[in-house]
């Protein structure tokens, strides 16, 4: 049986430090930096997520 891709299938809304990093194009340090000039995550149950939309909008992609 074919494997057949996701019909549903979209960027998650909200990522890790590591995949929001790479969403804007930048490694895991230089995200830190720019969090330092002012950049707040969620915390979900001891985990931190990163909001696509904030990240989109702090980034200059609204």
């Amino acid at each position: 049986m074919p494997i057949r891709p996701d019909p549903l299938a979209y960027p998650p809304r909200g990522m890790s430090r590591e995949e929001a990093a790479r969403d804007i194009g930048v490694g895991t340090s230089k995200f830190d930096q720019l969090v330092a000039d002012g950049g707040k995550p969620k915390r979900i149950d001891g985990r931190v997520i990163w909001n696509r939309f904030a990240l989109d909008a702090a980034f200059g992609c609204n």
